[in-house]
Parts: C-alpha cells; structure tokens; sequence
C-alpha cells in the first residue's frame, strides 16, 4: 500500500503592485515568468499535495492559467500575504497550508521538505525557516530578515535590523554561528492559520513590516528550523539579472554532468 500524501497546500500570494519592482510575477526569468519558477519548484516538492496562487490581479490570474497552474482571486483587502493565504484556506479543504512568496525559487526540491517534514512530526502550530548567514555585508542589509531563536528552536525575534550585536565586535559585524536569515517561508495548521488572520496588526509588525511579528506579539509561538538549501529571492531589477546568470550556470552543470554520468555507467557495464 502506497503511503498517503501528506494534506499539505502551498498557497503562493502574487500581487502586481510593488514600490520596487512593480508587476515582478510577470517578469521573464530565462524565458519563463516568475511565478512560473516558483510555482513549478513548490509542485516538485515532496509532501506538498497542491499548489495555488492567489492574486489580485486579472493578468496574473491569465498567466498562471496559461502555463497550466491553479489560481484563484480571493475576494477583499488583504494586508499581508498571511492574511490572503488565510483567505484561501476558509474555501480550501487542507490540514496544513504553506505560505510561500511569489519571489522566492527554490533552487533545491528539498528546501520545503526541509520545513514541511519536521513540521509535520511536530506539534507547532506555526513553523519557517532559517538559514547561516556568511558575511557581514548580509548582517547589515535591511533587506535581509534576520532571525534569533532560543534553544528551542523557538523564535525570539525577526529584524531587519544586524542581530543579535556582538557587544566586542559592535553592530552589524559577522559572527559564526550566530547570525541567520529569515526565509520567507511560512507554515501552519488550519486553526493557526485563520487565528492569525483575526489578529489586529501588532505595533512591531507595523514599524518592522514583517507580518510574523504579529504572531510572536500575540502570543504564537513560531518554530524555526535550519535549511542549508539555497534559494534566490527577487526584490529588484538587479536580483533577476543575479537569478538569471544562476539558472544559466546550473543548468550548464546539468549538461556537462549527465554525459559524464551517461558514460560511468557504460563502463560498469
């Protein structure tokens, strides 16, 4: 008897609107939109049952139909993505629904394994993941979450600001082992999930906008696991031109690879 499939949805949030890089789920990416990376990767995903976008807009809704994908438009104003995967999950049968940006690709079927399979064992309501930061040029960009956890695996806090500071080595300088960025991962059981989205903005959610603060402020406890998975995360012009040249270089490794591959297993023949 085949294993049953875990009951887990990945829900994709798209909107057009961006202040940095307006109309970026639709931006070609090696011949492809964007979304269509991200949401192809999620499909390949072990344990994810289904895939969905939820958007706001009419051309993103005709794109991912084009290529194939599910997507829906909830109907309302959403203030965070949250609080549209949340509306998606009240007309969507599901246990466990992740919350995966429409600007994160995964560069390795295993990251979600990574958060969905621990998760899964667990008995957290709420779960992300984070993954070693390497210089301190990373620490201090702003753009960069970072998260610190207690030795739980509990999150303590999400910033945008360089934590935690070394008091010896000052604000915003690397350190081994201690400093780790926030993917933008998220995933929930059905109760949290909607328990969330009642939930009024919190005052650091609001100065931080990061909306997993709302749940720490209120009292939900966020379970982080590590990944040493990589993923590229597109918030400007400039990172698509990065993720291009990155998808060009693993894919030339693919095709050097296969043949090498190909021809070993002849000669154990």
């Amino acid at each position: 008897m085949p294993r049953p499939t875990p009951p887990v949805t990945v829900v994709i949030p798209a909107r057009f609107g961006s202040s940095r890089f307006p109309g970026k789920p639709l931006a070609l990416l090696a011949g492809k939109p964007l979304i269509q990376h991200v949401y192809e990767r999620a499909l390949a995903s072990p344990g994810v049952r289904r895939v969905l976008v939820a958007t706001d807009d009419a051309r993103i809704r005709k794109a991912v139909a084009a290529f194939g994908g599910d997507v829906v438009m909830p109907k309302g104003t959403f203030r965070t993505g949250t609080d549209r995967v949340a509306a998606v999950a009240r007309r969507t049968p599901g246990r466990v629904f992740v919350n995966l940006q429409g600007d994160e690709i995964s560069l390795h079927p295993g990251l979600l394994g990574d958060l969905i399979r621990p998760f899964l064992r667990s008995r957290a309501g709420m779960g992300t993941l984070k993954r070693a930061l390497t210089s301190s040029s990373e620490v201090r960009n702003p753009g960069i979450v970072k998260v610190v956890t207690d030795a739980g695996g509990g999150a303590l806090y999400f910033s945008r600001a360089p934590i935690p500071c070394g008091r010896e080595q000052g604000p915003g300088n690397y350190v081994s082992g201690l400093h780790y960025v926030h993917l933008g991962i998220y995933i929930y059981t059905r109760a949290t999930l909607l328990r969330l989205s009642r939930m009024p903005t919190s005052p650091l959610e609001q100065t931080e906008q990061l909306e997993q603060l709302r749940a720490l402020e209120h009292g939900i406890r966020i379970r982080v696991w590590e990944t040493t998975r990589d993923s590229l995360r597109i918030d400007t012009p400039a990172d698509l031109k990065q993720a291009e040249s990155v998808l060009k270089r693993m894919t030339r490794r693919r095709t050097t690879t296969r043949p090498a591959a190909r021809a070993k297993a002849r000669g154990r023949r």
